[in-house]
């Protein structure tokens, strides 16, 4: 059972960012420092959160908590099954538009946010590599 009543637990969810995260931000401005031209948010399968359309490579930055990074160990743990099933959701929309943005062509990366803060670098020169092949 939820800890919070339906109002308080609206408002928290609401507060949650999709766009412009920390995790965002913070490879936005190493593109940036090094004066590479991207498009955030771009308009094509599964919305990449930074894509590179000149390269055809599209870069997906991914919460641990929201696309389930090592979900099969932790699922269990959730209170509610509507938590799993989301997630699961989320996991399961995630391949597909891959697979759906492989197939069109373009290149997908796809980088949780926990190797963003560990070493952002090594974020950045995997997308890097990518739009130089």
């Amino acid at each position: 059972m939820d800890n919070l009543s339906r109002a308080d637990r609206r408002k928290n969810m609401q507060s949650i960012c999709s766009k412009n995260t920390g995790i965002e931000k913070t490879i936005f401005s190493l593109l940036k420092g090094r004066s590479i031209s991207f498009k955030k948010h771009y308009q094509i399968i599964g919305k990449p959160d930074i894509a590179f359309p000149k390269h055809k490579v599209a870069v997906f930055l991914d919460s641990d908590f929201w696309h389930g990074w090592n979900f099969p160990r932790w699922k269990n743990k959730l209170p509610k099954a509507y938590w799993r099933d989301k997630i699961e959701n989320n996991r399961k929309r995630d391949k597909r538009n891959t697979l759906k943005l492989r197939r069109a062509g373009w290149k997908v990366v796809r980088i949780w946010s926990h190797e963003i803060k560990n070493n952002p670098q090594i974020s950045l020169r995997r997308i890097l590599k990518e739009i130089n092949d």
